[in-house]
């Protein structure tokens, strides 16, 4: 841990959810932490709550990415964890009611989700690796992205989540093989059904059906737990290319 106290991390989403609560644990354990949103007033927030930096970034668009990525490494430091929990999560089948899945829908998940998530973690990462090793296992960063339960057990009506998260899966492995003899470890966590603004949004009645599911512990996942995860992921170094699922062992059902 003393070797993170004083480095700098991004994390993308970080104004709300999953990303929120990565934000306050690295504040937390003594990181400068770079808050990324496209809600300007959700981050403002977030970031003056936490004593956190934010910037104003669209992880979709590769030029918003690269700008505030240089402008968190004049300012704060060479970035040495990025956490990706920007993401969006539209609901339409395939074909309903006569009609095919937007286009413009599955597009925009795959863009934000998988493709935002690459743009973040590649531009890091080539920052990253001109850095100097924080340990003697010659660790210079740290790339965590997040995936989802959906990845594996995609609901009716999660085809383009489902395809963004499990591209997030299929990335994992070959990123960390490409940035090995550099340096830079890289996991990503699936998360299962966890209490995110999402489904705080849902009756108290949705919540615990949901929760039920759940086989132990039989309830919603606490953004905590995420966040737990991640500082995990970042202290053990031999971590590396690995997607772990965090869902009290629930297996979804199509629906």
């Amino acid at each position: 841990m003393n070797n993170w106290i004083g480095k700098v991390a991004v994390v993308t989403g970080g104004a709300s959810g999953l990303g929120y609560a990565t934000a306050h644990a690295l504040v937390v354990r003594g990181m400068k932490v770079a808050i990324f949103d496209m809600n300007t007033e959700a981050g403002e927030a977030a970031a003056s709550k936490l004593d956190a930096h934010f910037y104003s970034v669209n992880v979709s668009n590769a030029s918003s990415v690269s700008d505030a990525m240089e402008s968190v490494s004049s300012q704060l430091g060479t970035p040495r964890v990025i956490v990706n929990c920007a993401g969006i999560a539209p609901a339409a089948k395939t074909v309903s009611r006569g009609q095919p899945h937007d286009a413009e829908v599955f597009a925009k998940t795959i863009q934000v989700n998988l493709i935002g998530s690459f743009y973040c973690a590649s531009q890091a990462a080539n920052l990253m690796v001109a850095a100097e090793p924080l340990d003697e296992d010659g660790v210079k960063g740290v790339i965590i992205n997040t995936a989802s339960v959906a990845a594996y057990d995609g609901q009716v009506g999660q085809v383009a989540y489902s395809s963004s998260k499990g591209g997030i899966v299929g990335m994992t492995l070959p990123m960390a093989r490409d940035l090995a003899d550099k340096g830079v470890r890289v996991c990503a966590i699936a998360p299962g059904l966890f209490l995110t603004p999402l489904l705080a949004g849902m009756s108290q009645e949705v919540q615990d059906s949901l929760a039920a599911q759940v086989p132990f512990p039989s309830r919603l996942g606490k953004p905590e737990e995420y966040a737990s995860t991640v500082c995990h992921i970042i202290d053990n170094s031999m971590l590396n290319g690995e997607v772990i699922r965090l869902d009290g062992a629930i297996r979804m059902a199509p629906r």
